[in-house]
């Protein structure tokens, strides 16, 4: 007569850690509707002037720079971020203490046991501390994203914002920049350096097999983390 078999207690368990992983892997950064160019817009007709060579709406700049300035316009980012950082850190401390107590003298005689002092003494200790630490930091991102306006202020300053999305293999690449330029800062072939940008917003993420590869899922992440000891 045969036994019934039972399951292994351990295969549940690693059923739903491979879920949990796989669902960490899977959260990954989609294509952002707020990054989405605004709608053209509408050329409102203006109404025709008889006898009159100018109709306003129809005016073409022949004596300035064809650079980004309305809502709706697109200007050229060069990407130029570096950044470099260092630090060191150095601490080193002692203390050192002693206290002498001598032995006390009565009506003439100092307090003894079998001709030893009993309550004489001495007391000492030494503490010291040396730390060190050091970290360093260098990020670099070179290229071109071509934004469009979305906004232009008061002031003349326009605010910008773009994405530009780059299929390579079996993954997905993708800038994402915002931010608010001066139109003095616009080179004549209407592009921009990104330390010109202010307030700006710099995003270089990636989707897709590679790196879902490098990115560690749920319970990964869990046992990595400040909760586990």
């Amino acid at each position: 007569m045969s036994l019934p078999k039972r399951s292994h207690p351990l295969i549940l368990p690693g059923f739903l850690a491979v879920l949990l992983t796989a669902g960490g892997c899977s959260s990954m950064p989609e294509p952002d509707d707020s990054y989405a160019p605004p709608p053209p817009a509408q050329p409102v007709a203006a109404p025709a002037t008889d006898g009159a060579i100018y109709r306003s709406g129809g005016e073409v700049r022949l004596f300035e720079d064809l650079k980004a300035a309305r809502v709706g316009d697109i200007l050229t980012v060069r990407l130029v971020e570096q950044t470099n950082a260092s630090k060191n850190a150095n601490t080193s401390t002692s203390k050192s203490t002693s206290a002498t107590i001598a032995n006390p003298v009565i009506l003439g005689r100092p307090v003894t046991a079998s001709g030893v002092p009993i309550l004489e003494g001495s007391l000492s200790g030494d503490r010291s501390f040396d730390g060190a630490g050091s970290s360093s930091q260098s990020n670099s991102l070179r290229g071109d994203i071509t934004v469009t306006v979305v906004e232009r202020y008061p002031n003349g300053n326009l605010a910008i914002r773009g994405e530009k999305w780059v299929t390579l293999n079996q993954g997905k690449e993708f800038i994402r920049l915002s931010g608010i330029v001066r139109p003095y800062d616009i080179e004549p072939d209407n592009s921009l350096l990104s330390s010109k940008v202010a307030d700006a917003q710099i995003t270089y993420s990636s989707k897709g097999v590679m790196a879902a590869a490098n990115r560690m899922g749920l319970v990964s992440r869990f046992f990595h983390s400040v909760l586990t000891p």
